[in-house]
């Protein structure tokens, strides 16, 4: 006999389940979600507070069987209902404060959770999964499964060397998010195509070096900093200085924005003179012409022979072309032909059961990682779409976001991807690129793109 808590310790605990359930999802543990929420919604009747856990257990996985017997239990209805009995033997009161526990614990105790993710390419979907073995056996390992089920490659890496670090929980944390990458990435770019054809024996790899992992941070906000193929840092704040002019023999900048594309005119290329250089109608690189473009939007900075992007506030912002994937933030905007889209988090559920008690009935929703939203000019929204599990493919004629009238969109134009719990965008080798948007100081190399409205200027640094 299974013995439930009192109908006063019944609302805590409940209360606790939901919590623990939405840190569950969070953490790539759906089933054990859905599971608890399902346990904890039969543990006392049809009740609201009953309802209002399975209705977040459909919102999870309206498709889970153990969600479904919660009902037919609630509603009175006979069957086999063994999976739910099993959930419910192992969701006790002492199992749900345990995982509380758990979700509390600032730092790991064995093993930190890992990361799942469901990967799709060249038509089909693999699954990568990374663990931490804790420090008693301080070793990182990633699995690469195909077919439902099948490992077709594992990479495993020791920690041992770094125990005694007092940052030891987060150096873990990033070494399992680089090394779940480097997986991701090696998948993407073929490396294991011949294990998954059955030519070659994929077998496990023990790895030395760190994880080899060309993803990068642009400085996509605020007092951040970004040097050429380097992760964005927050900008260390400096005594402010009055501008002076350059002394005679101070260093001359030594750099031309070629204009690859306008729709107005105005010359073919920039050459800008002075150390700080505006872009806009204010400025040296005025753009005569470029409606999306404000008179201050951004600045190039010249120091110590590199170039700098400054963006000023105020403007539609300048967008750098990726040449790698790179990492994004829920409120980051990128251009995909002559698109503006923003990444954004998904908003909280509102179909819960009402007051009656009234269950809504709509189509299935998948779980899902983020949304990506069209933005028109003036600031109004367009089309939006949430990404399908952790993956949304933008295309003129592939995907999840259709730009079939834009001339400039590939068929398979980019991807938007949660790993690892990180939003990766990837260009798909598109002609006319993706563009980010430049929010903090980012460092320009030669042959970098800049997009600025609808015109696009490239950096030439002599080299």
């Amino acid at each position: 006999m299974i013995m439930r808590p009192m109908s006063g310790q019944l609302a805590e605990v409940r209360t606790t389940a939901s919590k623990v359930a939405e840190w569950l999802v969070t953490k790539s543990r759906p089933d054990e979600a859905v599971a608890v929420l399902a346990a904890w919604a039969a543990a006392g009747g049809n009740d609201s507070e009953g309802q209002q856990l399975l209705a977040e257990a459909l919102r999870i996985d309206p498709s889970a069987p153990v969600a479904q017997m919660a009902f037919e239990r609630m509603e009175g209805m006979e069957g086999d209902h063994a999976p739910l009995d099993q959930a419910i033997a192992h969701y006790t009161v002492e199992a749900v404060q345990a995982l509380e526990s758990e979700m509390n614990r600032p730092t790991f105790r064995r093993a930190q959770m890992g990361f799942n993710n469901n990967i799709r390419t060249k038509g089909t979907v693999f699954h990568v999964q990374t663990e931490d073995s804790g420090l008693d056996a301080p070793h990182i390992i990633t699995h690469l499964f195909a077919d439902g089920g099948r490992v077709i490659k594992s990479h495993k890496r020791s920690y041992e060397a770094e125990v005694s670090r007092e940052d030891i929980a987060d150096f873990v944390r990033g070494l399992m998010k680089a090394q779940h990458m480097e997986m991701v990435l090696m998948l993407r770019e073929g490396t294991f195509d011949k294990v998954i054809e059955g030519v070659e024996v994929g077998g496990i790899a023990v790895l030395t070096d760190p994880p080899k992992v060309d993803v990068r941070k642009l400085a996509s906000k605020k007092k951040q900093k970004a040097q050429a193929g380097e992760q964005a840092a927050p900008v260390e704040e400096a005594p402010k200085k009055p501008s002076v002019a350059p002394a005679d023999g101070a260093e001359t900048p030594r750099y031309t924005l070629h204009v690859l594309r306008s729709l107005t005119g105005g010359p073919d290329k920039y050459q800008p003179s002075e150390t700080k250089a505006v872009i806009g109608s204010a400025g040296s690189i005025s753009l005569p012409g470029e409606v999306f473009c404000h008179p201050s939007e951004a600045q190039l900075l010249w120091r110590k022979n590199r170039l700098w992007l400054e963006d000023l506030d105020g403007g539609n912002g300048v967008f750098l072309r990726i040449r790698t994937p790179v990492e994004l933030e829920l409120g980051d905007e990128f251009i995909v032909g002559d698109q503006l889209v923003r990444v954004e988090k998904n908003p909280v559920p509102d179909d819960g059961p009402a007051p009656d008690p009234t269950y809504f009935y709509s189509s299935p929703k998948w779980p899902s990682s983020f949304r990506v939203a069209q933005i028109f000019a003036g600031g109004s929204r367009g089309a939006c779409v949430v990404a399908r599990g952790n993956t949304l493919q933008i295309g003129s004629a592939i995907g999840d976001l259709i730009f079939a009238d834009d001339p400039l969109v590939a068929e398979q134009h980019c991807i938007v991807e949660e790993q690892a719990g990180t939003v990766v965008l990837t260009d798909l080798a598109s002609r006319t690129g993706v563009f980010v948007r430049i929010r903090g100081e980012q460092e320009l190399t030669h042959g970098d793109e800049l997009l600025v409205g609808r015109t696009r200027l490239v950096t030439d640094l002599g080299k």
